[in-house]
């Protein structure tokens, strides 16, 4: 089997350009195609794809929008959002509505086909390990499984630490102490405020309130700096493998893919100066929701 697909964007041409890359790559077939929000809603609750490729900005009613209805009428597939807007907050928005992979505006066919291949990869294991649960539940084979051993934040953060190869960095201490804060507040799949995490962390530190303001800059600095390495870290990755699992997961998710692209650009044609740009906002949210995600698995 192969995957079903339904392309949602108010753009003909976009939507042509898809519909073409779809059919020639034998990654999926196209299940429908629409041209707003509210018509794809339908759709996709209507034709149940295994995949949604999703414009960013419609008229009638925005992809973010359209991702967050169709996930609250019970909806389990992958979206990929589609997108020429650099606006960090709506991309993380995005992000935290459950959008797996980003694809840039204009349409590039590389691109596009590298996307929809890692999705097909996904969803292939995903129906595989169904299918043996299911094979073994028939058998009688399940047994009930041991109890799981309690992970703690440290430890969970830790393993993510290394795997961007910033564990020894000086910010790190900083992030796991960020994120064993906002494990106890505990707000659903949000990060505390960050200014509200920042200075409870920093209070830890310095307990004066003079001191609480200068730690928290300081903070800032060293957990900047630290995801700039992670960047760098990511970027030599996809230089020498551009499909290694690490730098297919932590890429994308952690950073905006252009900032990933132009440090990869920037490497490549040994620029002296650096001029790399990280969202660390969008950093530490997704580095707490892997963590939630972790700990409750």
């Amino acid at each position: 089997m192969t995957l079903s697909i339904v392309i949602v964007d108010d753009d003909v041409v976009s939507r042509s350009m898809l519909q073409d890359i779809i059919d020639s790559c034998g990654f999926g077939e196209l299940a429908g195609m629409a041209e707003g929000g509210l018509e794809g809603q339908r759709i996709v609750m209507d034709r149940k794809p295994d995949v949604v490729l999703i414009d960013l900005l419609m008229p009638d009613q925005d992809g973010i929008e359209t991702v967050s209805k169709l996930k609250q009428s019970g909806y389990s597939g992958k979206f990929i959002m589609i997108s020429q807007v650099e606006n960090k907050e709506m991309v993380g928005a995005a992000y935290q509505k459950g959008i797996e992979f980003f694809i840039h505006k204009p349409i590039n066919r590389v691109e596009v086909e590298h996307v929809l291949n890692k999705v097909n990869e996904q969803w292939k294991y995903e129906r595989y390990v169904q299918e043996v649960k299911q094979s073994m539940a028939r058998l009688n084979l399940v047994e009930a499984p041991a109890p799981a051993k309690t992970r703690t934040v440290r430890e969970v953060a830790r393993s993510i630490l290394m795997d961007l190869g910033i564990i020894g960095e000086s910010g790190s201490k900083d992030i796991v102490a960020l994120m064993e804060y906002a494990i106890e507040q505990r707000q659903a799949s949000e990060l505390p405020p960050l200014k509200e995490t920042y200075e409870a962390v920093a209070r830890a530190y310095k307990p004066t309130a003079k001191d609480v303001e200068k730690e928290c800059k300081a903070m800032e600095q060293r957990i900047r700096r630290t995801v700039l390495t992670a960047l760098t870290n990511m970027a030599s990755i996809g230089l020498t493998d551009y499909s290694n699992p690490k730098f297919e997961h932590y890429a994308p998710l952690y950073f905006d893919f252009q900032d990933v692209r132009m440090k990869m650009r920037a490497m490549e044609e040994e620029q002296a100066a650096d001029k790399s740009k990280v969202n660390i906002k969008k950093f530490l949210q997704v580095f707490y929701m892997e963590i939630v995600e972790k700990m409750n698995g």
